[in-house]
């Protein structure tokens, strides 16, 4: 039995983190989904997770969520897209790893693998202490990866566990011709950010949801917040195909 579940101090959290589990595995492939699974990676104290989609030298933002007030590597999934994805040594092994395949890769096993500038611009700029990055290859392939600001303590199966869950969840969402970046979102968040990807300026968002332009700049400030983008640009980034 893990460490995690061995410490009594950790069984009320770990009671807390099979009810998130439970609730996650009863809204797989539906937009209900998120609000669980976003619990219970609070509940494993992660700073930020995304997921990312790979095919043939090309990536795609499936999901970009940052949990910590102020943001934690602002900028890292649109720099990514911007081609540093081809730097990743994770890329390279999800591309050959087979139907099936289900790998876990922590942050310390990957450094000596990176360059100084990624690892300056992905690890050292944005502060990040521990990475856990599981590779899953089933309807897609999938890299998730869950970000710490502090030496990571939480078990490896319940991390898997996470991992599972979204691969399960990606396999069963229906098709939408909404980003899926923009499912962390609530819906005016979401709403506002789909206007500005529309190229729409605000007094236009404001005037066709009904809302002041300074409500539209708040909304989108804390889209940007939910997602640890800084500006449209980035935004775009992360949302296209």
């Amino acid at each position: 039995m893990s460490s995690f579940m061995e410490d009594k101090d950790h069984i009320p959290a770990a009671e807390s983190s099979l009810a998130h589990v439970s609730q996650c595995l009863g809204t797989l492939g539906r937009p209900a989904f998120l609000e669980p699974f976003f619990d219970l990676l609070r509940s494993m104290a992660t700073a930020q997770v995304m997921v990312f989609s790979y095919s043939e030298n090309h990536a795609q933002c499936l999901l970009s969520r940052n949990f910590i007030e102020g943001g934690i590597g602002k900028r890292l999934a649109a720099d990514y897209l911007d081609d540093w994805f081809l730097q990743d040594p994770l890329y390279t092994r999800i591309m050959a790893l087979e139907d099936g395949s289900f790998e876990t890769h922590r942050l310390k096993d990957i450094l000596p693998e990176v360059s100084q500038d990624y690892r300056l611009r992905f690890f050292t700029a944005p502060d990040i202490e521990d990475k856990t990055t599981v590779l899953s290859v089933s309807k897609h392939r999938l890299a998730i990866s869950f970000y710490w600001q502090t030496r990571c303590e939480i078990s490896s199966d319940l991390l898997n566990i996470a991992a599972r869950l979204v691969q399960l969840h990606f396999d069963a969402l229906a098709p939408s011709s909404e980003p899926p970046a923009l499912q962390v979102l609530s819906a005016r968040e979401r709403d506002i950010c789909l206007g500005i990807l529309a190229g729409k300026k605000a007094e236009l968002i404001g005037h066709e949801l009904g809302i002041k332009p300074t409500s539209v700049a708040t909304y989108r400030q804390r889209a940007y917040e939910k997602l640890g983008i800084n500006s449209r640009g980035e935004l775009f980034a992360i949302c296209r195909d």
